[in-house]
């Protein structure tokens, strides 16, 4: 009776050690690659926007068709803060007493108002200007992506750990300020 139970517990070990760990290292590898491959995505997408101070659909859409690759889906964020001046007053409703300086103010836009600008619900050709959006020098400009799909690699974890909640693994933030406006 020891003798057989030892024989499956052998049994067992071996086929963790020779199947299920290599396999759970090899979907954490993809999942490392994955992550690589969507920051380089990122940081190429943002980098291309900050230089030409413009975004098309076409960019766009090369983007996400490259975050694509990975197998994964994802949920991606883009904020688009405009420096503005605002003169500065003692008394708001007086416009009398302006004191003589300014105020830098920050609007923010987001993929609410950025989305309706690249596709508008009208039949404009993709090469139309009016489906650009425009950016100024000095603006701030990030995009944030996330994986919304359960990778091999957090399976594996999930599984190995026994149903322990693990966190996205492919995420990407990048931005900075426009440089130039080429447009």
């Amino acid at each position: 009776m020891v003798d057989s139970l030892s024989k499956m517990l052998a049994a067992l070990l071996a086929v963790i050690l020779l199947y299920i760990y290599p396999a759970a290292e090899a979907a954490n590898r993809q999942d490392e690659l994955s992550q690589l491959t969507v920051y380089n995505t990122v940081t190429s997408f943002v980098d291309a926007v900050r230089t030409k101070g413009y975004i098309t659909p076409t960019m766009y859409n090369q983007f996400q068709q490259e975050l694509s690759l990975t197998g994964n889906t994802y949920n991606t964020q883009i904020e688009h803060l405009h420096k503005k001046y605002v003169p500065a007053y003692d008394d708001p409703a007086n416009q009398m007493g302006f004191t003589g300086e300014f105020d830098a103010v920050m609007d923010g836009y987001y993929n609410e108002q950025i989305m309706p600008v690249l596709y508008p619900d009208n039949l404009v050709s993709t090469d139309d200007p009016s489906r650009k959006y425009f950016l100024t020098s000095g603006d701030s400009f990030r995009v944030e992506v996330q994986n919304t799909n359960r990778t091999p690699g957090v399976i594996f974890q999930e599984w190995l750990h026994f149903g322990a909640k693990s966190v996205n693994r492919v995420t990407a933030n990048y931005g900075g300020m426009v440089l130039n406006e080429d447009y």
